[in-house]
């Protein structure tokens, strides 16, 4: 025991023994529903050093075990040599790059025969905006202006540039409800990739397909 714990609390494995006592920690912060397993995924790229396809948190996880495990085993084999000074602080920088050095090939092999199981999910598009809802922001929308204040699936919000299509002559004085004025609401059916804007359309909450309710209180497809 006494062994162990000189291995690791000696250099290099408590350098190892440190992050692995934060990785341990954030994964109780994960079970507890604190922190998200993907919170790293969009600062760091893992497929510049060959772990693409695998969450960070997951890859970098499995570094840091597999080179605590590798300098633990360095540092208790160093224990035996009876080398001293320069020659053993030698040793030791040689047992923390080994280490290093199999914690990655292990977890890029890993990475390679897994990443099947975490599918890269598509980035965000503006076209996901299409068929939402939106308010508009503007004092008008035109079909050369227009701006617009829309959520998206995950309840953020963002504002967005819309345009009006433009009418026939014959609907050039349009009702009061076809307009789009500020605080009106409008539906975004279609994105413009050249213009990078929305086209809307006045939009009226009772026009909406979904169940409506009788004058008995209930909704239509709840009746017998």
């Amino acid at each position: 025991m006494d062994e162990f714990l000189n291995a690791a609390l000696g250099f290099p494995a408590v350098i190892f023994g440190a992050a692995l006592v934060v990785v341990v920690c954030f994964w109780l912060l994960v079970l507890a529903g604190a922190a998200d397993q993907h919170s790293f995924d969009s600062d760091l790229d893992p497929g510049t050093v060959g772990f693409g396809g695998v969450p960070v948190t997951v890859s970098v996880s499995l570094l840091v075990v597999i080179a605590w495990f590798g300098s633990l085993t360095g540092t208790v084999l160093l224990h035996q040599v009876t080398a001293t000074g320069a020659l053993r602080a030698v040793l030791a920088v040689a047992v923390l790059a080994g280490s290093l050095f199999l914690a990655w090939g292990t977890v890029r092999l890993l990475a390679h025969l897994f990443r099947r199981y975490f599918p890269a999910e598509p980035p965000p598009s503006r076209k996901d905006f299409v068929g939402r809802v939106c308010t508009v922001r503007t004092g008008s929308v035109s079909a050369s202006f227009g701006q617009a204040e829309v959520a998206s699936a995950d309840g953020s919000t963002a504002v967005v540039q819309v345009r009006q299509a433009p009418r026939a002559p014959r609907l050039a004085e349009p009702h009061a409800e076809e307009l789009l004025v500020s605080g009106s609401t409008g539906l975004l059916y279609a994105y413009d990739e050249e213009g990078e804007f929305f086209w809307v359309s006045p939009f009226d909450a009772a026009l909406d397909p979904g169940p409506k309710a009788k004058p008995g209180g209930l909704p239509e497809n709840m009746n017998g």
